[in-house]
């Protein structure tokens, strides 16, 4: 309190009490006791109301014990009760909770954890993941700069996430409770498939399955993989106390379009304690994509053995050289080439009109001009008839799909008429011409897109010497081919827009999270914040019928199907002021991944505790882990003092104090007739 406050709380004092007595008794000839209180009530009421014009700041020490947090995790997921120790992590749990001392010393908060992390209500064990990962996450949020320990209950094993070892922050000290019998057991493990979501049709895909093995003797083991009723592969796996893990690679033939569902199986004459990691269920999508290219030319040239030699490379893909005359049906064909088009390719352009098939049209000096001014709206030609050899310049800003630069510019130069090569709409060019060094405005291979309707233009003959080129320098046609399926690629792809886009996956596996996404675009194709999406799914077997609104996110909306049994699904999402609506389906397999292990991930829990400075505890060491927290000097609580200013204004007791004082005093003038 400063010393002009101090004057004025005297001066207040004088003030009050020269008035209060001027009041009651300065004139007053009988001084009774009856004055004399109510001077005092009008002192105290003109001090109070002094005081809070004043307003003091009032401060005052307040001492407080600072508590070293101390989490405790326990692990919620069906991992635990697989092991048969959720009786086991409950009563130890709650030990640690209850001892007085471990109270006293630390601010115990409890927790557990699953796929989520959440604040310790009641433990059912039944979570379907192991995120241990988000536990270190959320602990690093909750205590930041702040130097604790950590008692973590788990098995270990972790299903999601990144790796937990090396996920905990400096400053904290894990101390993990091995739960789960740690005694090595003879188990047979299917650990992890690595196969692609999709394959095409006549084609082969890898399948590469990774086996795990526990146990001290050498043994022999089937493993097989089979497709319904028949087993397409099988094989002997050898394994022993040195060779405790195997990689299998196995090439499948996709021989049928649609979801092939699979099984891996491995087995052997020894009986095991646990058989549901002893096989996986995988699915793999295969795709029909095969494009029958129409390669139209008039002419000879060995630019047409090239191009179907090297767009050919990709087995999806069917090229049929033709003459003009023979092209009865465009609907056979999912792109055209048109190779130097003249006026016998009427026709062709004619019938293109309605079927809007994408189109692949390369020129050079056999090329009638007129007429493709006359046929096309993308590029207008003004040529001479002098011809003309020109080098190509990569554009690094192309961004139609990514293509890397072969070598463009070293490659040989393409034969073309000279002249000027303009624009007439919007494109896209990954190609532009030179003549020696002198850059040009032509483009030499470029792009458009009209709507669904997209085309690509090479402007010069003998593109067979860049195939050649590209042999000589890399001892392959690889960068070349590539390079072609790239642009053939972009042609087959439907660029049509829909109002209502759905995506999905034609599988998950049981347990994991099923989120279907959807965007739907009003009548200009902008992104409609304000649709209303449901989805409507049904089980392929029971028929049971679930409907869901799909939430909005950023530029989508979304839903969370979790907790669907393994079966067939059918769904449809619908837009309900539009009624536009989008049918699918997938598979839920039947895999819980919480069931696949038969012992606690030891060795990773001991490596956590070694990069934490923490230690590893089992069940029957509880009491040495209270001992340990109880005597850890880096935790002592520590008591902090300090000065807390507030001011008079803010103490609401004043204010009754002079309410209270100016009332008694005019009840005492009123009852003694003194109004």
């Amino acid at each position: 309190m400063t010393t002009s406050t101090i004057l004025l709380l005297l001066l207040s004092v004088i003030i009050a009490a020269g008035l209060s007595f001027y009041q009651y008794l300065y004139k007053v000839k009988n001084q009774s006791k009856l004055y004399w209180f109510l001077a005092f009530l009008r002192f105290i009421s003109l001090f109070s109301i002094f005081l809070l014009l004043i307003n003091p700041i009032i401060s005052r020490k307040i001492t407080e014990i600072k508590k070293t947090p101390l989490p405790i995790v326990v692990d919620n997921s069906k991992s635990i009760s697989e092991l048969k120790a959720t009786k086991e992590a409950s009563e130890l749990y709650q030990k640690i909770a209850d001892n007085k001392n471990i109270s006293e010393k630390y601010d115990v908060q409890l927790f557990s954890f699953d796929d989520e992390f959440q604040s310790l209500e009641q433990l059912d064990f039944k979570g379907n993941q192991s995120h241990i990962d988000g536990v270190a996450k959320n602990l690093k949020q909750l205590y930041r700069n702040t130097n604790y320990p950590v008692v973590l209950f788990t098995d270990g094993n972790q299903t999601m996430g990144n790796d937990y070892v090396f996920s905990f922050q400096e400053n904290t000290s894990v101390l993990p409770v091995v739960l789960g019998d740690t005694t090595t057991v003879f188990d047979l493990k299917i650990n992890q498939i690595n196969v692609n979501k999709y394959a095409f049709l006549k084609n082969k895909f890898p399948v590469e399955v990774f086996l795990q093995y526990n146990g001290n003797q050498s043994i022999s083991t089937t493993f097989s993989i089979q497709n319904g009723n028949q087993t397409i592969h099988k094989q002997i796996v050898a394994f022993s106390k040195d060779k405790r893990a195997q990689s299998i690679s196995v090439l499948l033939n996709a021989d049928k379009v649609g979801i092939a569902k699979y099984k891996a199986v491995i087995s052997s004459n020894i009986k095991e304690k646990n058989t549901v990691n002893n096989t996986k269920n995988f699915a793999v999508e295969i795709i029909d994509q095969r494009s029958e290219i129409a390669l139209v030319s008039v002419i000879n040239h060995p630019d047409l053995g090239s191009l179907k030699r090297s767009i050919e490379t990709n087995q999806q893909r069917k090229v049929s050289i033709l003459k003009p005359e023979e092209v009865k049906s465009l609907q056979n064909y999912n792109i055209l080439i048109l190779y130097q088009p003249t006026t016998s390719f009427k026709a062709i352009f004619e019938q293109n009109k309605v079927a809007q098939i994408n189109t692949f049209i390369i020129t050079g000096t056999a090329t009638d001009f007129n007429f493709l001014n006359q046929v096309q709206n993308d590029l207008l030609f003004k040529m001479s008839a002098q011809k003309e050899d020109y080098l190509a310049t990569f554009d690094s800003n192309f961004n139609l799909f990514s293509q890397a630069n072969i070598g463009f510019e070293n490659f040989p130069p393409l034969e073309h008429k000279f002249g000027t090569i303009a624009a007439k709409s919007n494109v896209n060019t990954l190609l532009s011409a030179r003549i020696r060094n002198v850059q040009l405005q032509n483009p030499l291979l470029t792009f458009t897109e009209n709507g669904s309707k997209r085309n690509a233009y090479l402007l010069g003959e003998n593109i067979w010497k860049w195939r050649l080129e590209n042999n000589l320098n890399k001892k392959s046609f690889e960068d070349f081919d590539l390079f072609t399926d790239k642009i053939i690629q972009f042609l087959v792809t439907n660029a049509s827009k829909k109002n209502l886009n759905v995506t999905y996956e034609s599988f998950y596996n049981s347990g994991e999270s099923i989120e279907i996404t959807a965007e739907y675009f009003n009548k200009n194709y902008e992104f409609d914040d304000k649709a209303q999406l449901t989805i409507q799914v049904i089980n392929s077997k029971t028929k049971a019928s679930k409907k869901y609104d799909l939430l909005k996110a950023t530029n989508s909306y979304k839903v969370n199907l979790d907790g669907l049994e393994a079966g067939n699904y059918s769904f449809k999402v619908t837009e309900k002021q539009s009624n536009s609506s989008f049918s699918g389906s997938f598979e839920v397999l039947d895999f819980e991944i919480e069931k696949q292990f038969v012992n606690p991930d030891k060795s990773r829990l001991e490596q956590l505790a070694t990069n934490t400075n923490g230690k590893v505890y089992y069940p029957n060491q509880i009491e040495n882990l209270i001992k340990s927290l109880l005597e850890n000097e880096n935790y002592i609580p520590t008591q902090k003092e300090t000065i807390k200013k507030s001011p008079l204004i803010d103490w609401i007791w004043l204010l009754i104090l002079v309410v209270l004082s100016l009332a008694t005093e005019w009840f005492v003038r009123k009852y003694n007739g003194l109004l």
